[in-house]
Formats: C-alpha cells, structure tokens, sequence
C-alpha cells in the first residue's frame, strides 16, 4: 500500500512539475474583442512575471444602449500547458471606468465612473510563429452609481508575441 502510494504521489508531483514548465512569452500585444452589456475593443497588453505567471493590461471602448465606455482593467494570471502550443490560464483582477450617457438633451453631459473587481478563465494557442490567439470569460462586479451588478464578458483576442 506504501508503495503504492509514493508511486501515485511522484507521478502527481511529476504531472504538477511538467504543467508549470512551458514557456510563455516575455511580451505580448495586441486587440481583444468583447462582449458584456455591449460591443466593446480593447488595446491588451502581457507582461510574462517567469514562465507560469504573467499580467495583463487592457485599455478599451465599450458601446452599449445607454451610451459609451471607456475602461482600463489589470489582471493576474497563472498559466498552465494543456499540450502542444493549447494553454490555459486563471487569474484575478479589477480596474476602473468611465460612462458617458446619451442624452437628447443639448449641454446635458451625464458620466459616470466606477470600479470593478474581475476574474479570468480563458483558453489559448500558440501558433509556431509569433502570434497568440485566445478565448476567455471575465466575470466583472461593478460598484458604482451606474455599472453596480454582476457582468460576463466573454472576450475573443489575438496578440503579437516578442
């Protein structure tokens, strides 16, 4: 039984070993299009911290009924290798943003900021030349006057790796 069990254990600690050694690229940048509560295109910008670890940034436009957005949103994300060039990562996150309502009332500027906190799941792949395409779900909780409530995005992003 003891044996059985260093032998499950050291194949788990291999498995662990193997999913936290693929590389990931120091740099990367390029668009993500999103969907929560409208359509919305964001500047995205990783930074690799070593080779299972990375932060994101994003600076965006989003279009909805009421008006417009403009939001800038930070995150933490823990890669992890699924198989040739297919990742996965999860991480935490928040950021901030701007509402500009329309009004149909001339001089009537009606804005709005808030924060949000977020969560990151996603899927990508790395192609064999510099690019890296990806598919995730944001989970975002706003706190302000307007964005107060609990919104998926589901972002679609392809990026240049150097």
């Amino acid at each position: 039984m003891t044996k059985r069990i260093l032998i499950f254990a050291a194949f788990l600690l291999g498995t662990i070993c193997t999913m936290q050694s693929q590389e990931i690229s120091k740099n990367a940048l390029g668009v993500r299009l999103g969907d929560n509560d409208g359509f919305g295109a964001e500047v995205s910008y990783q930074r690799a911290l070593n080779n299972g670890n990375r932060l994101e940034f994003d600076l965006g436009w989003r279009d909805f009924d009421a008006g417009n957005a403009i939001k800038l949103a930070a995150l933490y994300q823990w890669v992890f290798n699924l198989d040739k060039g297919f990742n996965w990562y999860v991480g935490p996150g928040g950021g901030i943003g701007i509402i500009d309502f329309d009004n149909d009332f001339p001089g009537d500027n009606d804005s709005d900021s808030y924060f949000f906190l977020a969560g990151d799941i996603g899927i990508e792949y790395n192609f064999d030349i510099p690019i890296l395409i990806s598919l995730d779900l944001r989970p975002e909780i706003g706190f302000g006057d307007y964005n107060d409530d609990l919104d998926f995005d589901i972002g679609l992003g392809i990026r240049y790796q150097f």
